[in-house]
């Protein structure tokens, strides 16, 4: 989930940080937020000028830069904290995903402070079916970082399953300006209304990353309106692209981790 902010000094990176495969080799990852002291296990070029604003994929890190802080100077709890979400997400991945949230669950009893950060336990309670609780960390995550795209979206796919698309509609959380057109499509179609079949048309034949995300929201938005034969397409089409089997990006195991809570598969 993106989030975008100005750095100093100055990180240089490619403009596809979004979608690489990430593959960490520290034992943290840390979630950029307000005015943070940054941290990443990518090797960046440092320059000595201002660049315009540097968008990150929330997926690559794990909140929060604090509770980062608290661990390496000492905070048992915090450290503690860390571990669990790690562990929480790795379960996710290997499809456990009762297990993920006691992970999740546990960090937040550890450090309350990361509560604010926990899209992933909000992934995590929409595939329990526990959406008024998604819903309510999708709140509380957007209220933290009020221009994140994918969990105002997830907040509308929780309480579309709560109150129907319509009302969900009504208290869409709107957000600042994805600079990812592949999101800022899928906003629209989410937030208006729209047409997933257009959406997964108009990246067709671009980058596998945003082939992927088209095709991983045009099968949630059919979920949101009860179309399992659409939404069962799209992201088993998501899943089985090539970005889906080879990026280590949280969603694309998130295409794996529905299909499989679905007893999805293509055969």
């Amino acid at each position: 989930m993106s989030v975008t902010h100005n750095l100093k000094p100055t990180i240089s990176m490619s403009s596809s940080l979004h979608y690489t495969n990430f593959k960490p080799s520290s034992p943290f990852l840390l979630k950029a937020h307000k005015n943070p002291t940054f941290f990443t296990t990518i090797s960046p070029t440092i320059q000595n000028h201002q660049p315009p604003s540097l968008s990150l994929s929330r997926r690559l890190f794990l909140p929060s830069v604090s509770g980062i802080w608290d661990a390496v100077t000492g905070g048992n709890n915090a450290r503690e904290a860390v571990a669990a979400i790690r562990r929480g997400m790795l379960l996710f991945r290997q499809v456990d995903v009762s297990g993920s949230l006691v992970e999740f669950d546990k960090a937040i009893e550890l450090d309350p402070r990361q509560k604010a950060y926990l899209w992933q336990r909000g992934l995590s309670l929409y595939y329990l079916d526990r959406f008024e609780e998604g819903a309510e960390q999708f709140r509380i995550d957007v209220a933290q970082n009020p221009n994140d795209t994918e969990e105002s979206i997830w907040c509308f796919l929780c309480e579309a399953q709560l109150y129907g698309v319509d009302e969900a509609r009504q208290r869409f959380l709107e957000v600042g300006r994805d600079p990812r057109p592949v999101m800022r499509e899928a906003y629209n179609m989410f937030k208006d209304g729209g047409d997933p079949e257009k959406l997964v048309a108009a990246f067709t034949n671009g980058r596998e990353n945003d082939y992927f995300y088209a095709s991983l929201y045009a099968g949630l938005y059919y979920e949101s309106q009860k179309k399992a034969d659409e939404a069962k397409h799209h992201i088993l089409a998501a899943y089985e692209s090539v970005y889906g089997q080879r990026s280590d990006d949280y969603m694309a195991s998130l295409a794996k981790v529905h299909c499989l809570c679905r007893n999805w598969s293509s055969s």
